[in-house]
């Protein structure tokens, strides 16, 4: 394979890119870095190694004449215009499952940490002003309500530990899944009224937008607390950050921002929001898992195989 040329659209994590590199002939953000060095190889690119915040827009895949493939090295991947690369026959795949107990870990962390001032009281100790007084009274975890906004792998990691917390599990999706013996609400909003944790785990993209407003929060209301580990963009910001400085929602644990890794300055004063720095999937283990399965779908396609992990649309 080292004579097919892949275009970098990320910067891949070091075990990722020694494995590319030794077996591609790699272009590193040509597109950005060099454009017209671009020019000349853009006919030559088969393929694109992308991240799940990248951006593959359908400009750039109409300058790729031979492109056959373009691997996500993450599991959401609204970032790539995936109806663009099927309309050009160009198959997209991602990297799902070898991430859901990390970011499930990751939600049930930020649930804890917010509802029990973990960052809060660390800040407290620290500053020496425990002597002063006992911190405010936190919120309880175990036999609490949790929603669950999308239903798919990872929500069903996270219905999994909340179970393990004895909390009464319920959840919004797409569809009913029958096949679970949990409470389906139809929409966020009425899941959001029977809950004390809102945990949104919906994919991102258009359909999703801003998908948790106004109406949502006030619905979850004074006692409640919003977990997002999904995407930013399922999120309206301006209406959480609102709602917070309000006190219509208790607080918030948030690990995906609108415009990362700008975060408002409103969150980051925030006593009662716990922020992450995107590291759902942050973990040695599993990074360096998804990022075997990006390579492994790349060699697939090109050694004629069927793809271990294509995006719905491309099955």
């Amino acid at each position: 394979m080292s004579d097919i040329d892949v275009l970098s659209v990320t910067n891949p994590p070091p075990y990722l890119l020694e494995k590319l590199n030794a077996a591609f002939r790699m272009h590193q953000r040509l597109h950005e870095t060099d454009p017209a060095a671009f020019e000349q190889v853009a006919p030559k690119i088969r393929a694109i190694a992308a991240s799940g915040e990248s951006k593959v827009s359908a400009e750039l895949i109409a300058r790729l004449p031979a492109l056959q493939v373009i691997s996500v090295m993450g599991v959401g991947y609204d970032g790539i215009d995936v109806a663009a690369a099927k309309a050009r026959g160009v198959k997209v795949t991602h990297t799902p499952d070898v991430l859901n107990d990390d970011v499930a870990d990751l939600a049930i962390a930020l649930m804890l940490a917010v509802a029990r001032q973990v960052v809060r009281s660390d800040r407290f100790v620290r500053a020496g002003d425990w002597p002063q007084g006992p911190l405010a009274l936190g919120r309880k975890v175990s036999g609490g309500r949790i929603g669950i906004v999308g239903m798919g792998r990872i929500g069903q990691a996270i219905a999994r530990r909340a179970a393990a917390f004895g909390m009464q599990i319920a959840y919004t999706a797409r569809s009913a899944k029958p096949e679970l013996p949990l409470t389906y609400y139809p929409s966020a909003a009425t899941l959001a009224a029977q809950s004390d944790f809102l945990v949104v785990i919906t994919p991102g993209g258009a359909a999703t937008r801003k998908l948790i407003d106004a109406d949502v929060l006030n619905a979850l209301g004074k006692d409640g607390y919003l977990i997002n580990v999904a995407r930013g963009s399922v999120v309206d910001q301006s209406a959480l950050v609102a709602a917070l400085q309000a006190g219509t929602i208790a607080g918030a644990g948030l690990d995906v921002f609108e415009a990362e890794p700008e975060v408002p300055k409103e969150l980051r004063e925030m006593e009662n929001v716990v922020l992450t720095s995107h590291i759902g999937s942050a973990t040695t283990q599993t990074r360096r898992a998804m990022a075997d399965l990006t390579f492994d779908n790349l060699e697939a396609h090109f050694a004629g195989k069927p793809l271990l992990t294509p995006v719905p649309e491309c099955r």
